[in-house]
């Protein structure tokens, strides 16, 4: 492709290119987390646009460069609408860009929530193999039953394919059968279970649309069990600051009201954080013993965007798929 030319990716394409593709995912997400680690990457706080009159709607710029391998810089553009859901579309929607670090002109153009929402999945499943090592994992569970749960399932079926249960919990009783029902795809069954404690679960994925922090206690989980707190604001401070915690990066999670961040104000510090994923697979941050259940908080960095767009665009030029917008450049 010469360098006035860009390359668009659909949403079909990146399905397209994709499906199937677990294991690639995840290696380039462990990828972005050791390079992010080394201090080869830039991300930026990620500004926030919102409209006169507030509101939730919000559009936010999340940019970043990783290095090393990728060599690549790009933004994500992804706008949350809550209104949408009632309007028959999703609630957010997403673009990404990539840009070639030497000249700083754009390569490709991808839709950018079929990656967002693998990203965020490959990366709670990584956490999950990384931080259970030589732990049995036969149980896992799923709170909160929208698509980045959906996700997650698809990737921690590639990490533990056959697990004798898969247990499902949401405030609507009637999603979470249905939920369970479509796990079937990944594990073969799945059941709803009517209330929280019902879980009893080693791996627990929760990815609910909570705002303030619900859960005080983990019971629904054995001592050495997993927490994959993805939506970030479920756990109070006293159980985030009474076990073992991981994160992608302190700096951008310990912000906005995250457990993370109410956390760290109630103990005047971040020492309740054994480190980051990043620390962990780079053998940086050593479990503690007797700490208690293990929680990975992923705020969801922009480099793992940037790490997987890249994965797309590279197989997308190789198998011939998408289209070659030609002269888009001056």
């Amino acid at each position: 492709m010469t360098d006035n030319n860009v390359l668009l990716l659909k949403a079909g394409d990146v399905h397209q290119l994709l499906d199937g593709r677990e294991d690639d995912v995840i290696d380039a997400v462990r990828q972005a987390y050791e390079i992010h680690t080394r201090g080869a990457s830039a991300m930026p706080s990620a500004p926030f646009l919102r409209f006169p009159g507030g509101g939730p709607d919000r559009i936010i710029c999340k940019q970043a460069y990783l290095g090393e391998s990728f060599n690549v810089a790009g933004m994500k553009w992804v706008a949350s609408v809550p209104d949408n859901v009632p309007r028959g579309i999703p609630r957010a929607s997403a673009v990404i860009v990539l840009n070639a670090r030497e000249t700083g002109r754009p390569t490709a153009l991808l839709e950018g929530s079929i990656i967002s929402a693998r990203r965020t999945a490959a990366s709670a499943a990584l956490a999950a193999r990384e931080l259970r090592q030589g732990q049995k994992t036969s149980s896992i569970g799923f709170v909160g039953c929208g698509l980045i749960n959906f996700e997650t399932a698809r990737f921690l079926a590639a990490v533990y394919p056959n697990p004798d249960r898969v247990a499902v919990y949401d405030l609507d009783p009637g999603r979470a059968a249905d939920f369970a029902k479509r796990l079937e795809e990944f594990f073969g069954s799945a059941t709803a279970v009517a209330n929280l404690d019902d879980l009893q679960t080693d791996v627990t994925s929760f990815a609910t649309t909570a705002v303030v922090p619900h859960v005080d206690e983990l019971s629904f989980c054995p001592s050495d069990g997993t927490v994959l707190h993805i939506s970030l604001r479920d756990l109070t401070p006293k159980v985030i600051l009474g076990h073992d915690n991981v994160v992608d990066d302190y700096e951008h999670v310990n912000q906005a009201q995250t457990s993370i961040h109410l956390a760290s104000e109630e103990a005047g510090n971040g020492d309740f954080c054994r480190g980051s994923i990043g620390e962990v697979l780079l053998g940086q941050a050593p479990a503690k013993e007797g700490n208690g259940v293990t929680i990975f908080s992923p705020f969801g960095l922009g480099v793992l965007d940037l790490a997987v767009a890249e994965l797309v665009r590279a197989m997308a030029e190789k198998e011939g798929v998408g289209t070659v917008v030609e002269s888009f450049l001056p």
